[in-house]
């Protein structure tokens, strides 16, 4: 598989990468069964033998079951562990926790941040993380608590490089003012049916149509050299649903992208991903199915690629519009 190269990184990664979100089953403190562990092993090794090498966590996972299932995994493929980037995030924490009056919230503090990396690490069975991000912005975020925390687990080598996730540009700006460490990633939800990053680009100037409120996060991104990630790529299936089962605003796109996978007698997934990983930003798109045979199929996308037209006409029929 084709890799990216993360700019003021020593890392290379594929154009794809595999989320853990699904893996390790419902939340709360329990023992995994060997038929859920086989199946991890599976997925975890179907993505292996497929290329991809950047596995993507996040401390609230099924709270933290999906990590501890991937590192009860990976004891058991240790061949695998020096050819896998493993990255993962926090700063969300849920509601009851640990007062029962606790609300869901955001935490960026310097305490939070550190006893997150170690419960990661812990659960993954790791020594390290290769990238750490900021999981949703946190309104209350010192950032030089965060930059603290950052220096801190870089230089106990906990914790190689570092990133965001849902973050806007004015808020990676007040990270980065106070950090010595770059911010090399910002996971974002993009996909057909959530293409407003893109649609911000094209509606400048636009009145009394669409409106995309996305603040130039993909200019942004291109312009600082901050790899973006796609997460839910394929909008959690809808886009490779059989088309007279989508919905009335998604069947237009959902009917062109099965007619040009089987044009190009290619999975579905591989269009809907080949979409995204047209835009020059680039696109990393994060997959996160639990079927190995559609691990095998969204893997599809790295060898094709879209033309403009291709490009194009997707962007329209998921606009529902026609271009200003």
């Amino acid at each position: 598989m084709k890799t990216y190269k993360i700019d003021r990184t020593d890392l290379s990664v594929t154009r794809i990468a595999y989320g853990c979100m699904k893996l390790g089953g419902p939340p709360g403190p329990r023992t995994f069964s060997s038929d859920e562990k086989a199946a991890a092993i599976r997925l975890i090794a179907t993505a292996c033998e497929q290329g991809i090498t950047l596995f993507d966590h996040a401390d609230i996972y099924a709270r933290g079951n999906s990590e501890k299932i991937f590192g009860e995994a990976m004891r058991e493929l240790s061949s695998l562990k020096d050819k896998i980037l493993i990255q993962s995030k926090c700063g969300i924490r849920v509601q009851g926790n640990p007062s029962p009056t606790d609300p869901g919230r955001y935490d960026f503090s310097y305490r939070h941040v550190i006893d997150s990396v170690e419960g990661s690490l812990r659960r993954l069975n790791a020594d390290h993380l290769d990238i750490l991000l900021l999981h949703r912005p946190d309104p209350l975020v010192e950032p030089e608590e965060v930059a603290r925390a950052f220096d801190e687990l870089h230089s106990s080598g906990k914790v190689r490089y570092f990133g965001v996730s849902n973050h806007t540009p004015l808020q990676i700006e007040l990270l980065q003012k106070h950090s010595d460490q770059p911010l090399v990633v910002n996971q974002l939800e993009l996909n057909l049916l959530d293409s407003h990053l893109i649609d911000d680009g094209v509606m400048a100037n636009q009145v009394n149509e669409r409106y995309a409120a996305a603040s130039g996060i993909l200019d942004y991104c291109r312009l600082h050299g901050i790899l973006v990630q796609a997460w839910s790529p394929v909008a959690q299936g809808k886009l490779i649903s059989s088309p007279g089962s989508s919905d009335s605003d998604q069947r237009e796109v959902v009917e062109l992208l099965s007619r040009m996978a089987n044009e190009k007698d290619v999975p579905p997934e591989a269009i809907a991903l080949g979409w995204l990983l047209r835009h020059p930003a680039p696109v990393q798109p994060i997959i996160g199915t639990t079927n190995p045979d559609r691990i095998v199929a969204s893997c599809v996308a790295d060898r094709i690629e879209l033309s403009r037209e291709e490009w194009y006409a997707l962007f329209v029929a998921a606009r529902g519009c026609r271009m200003p």
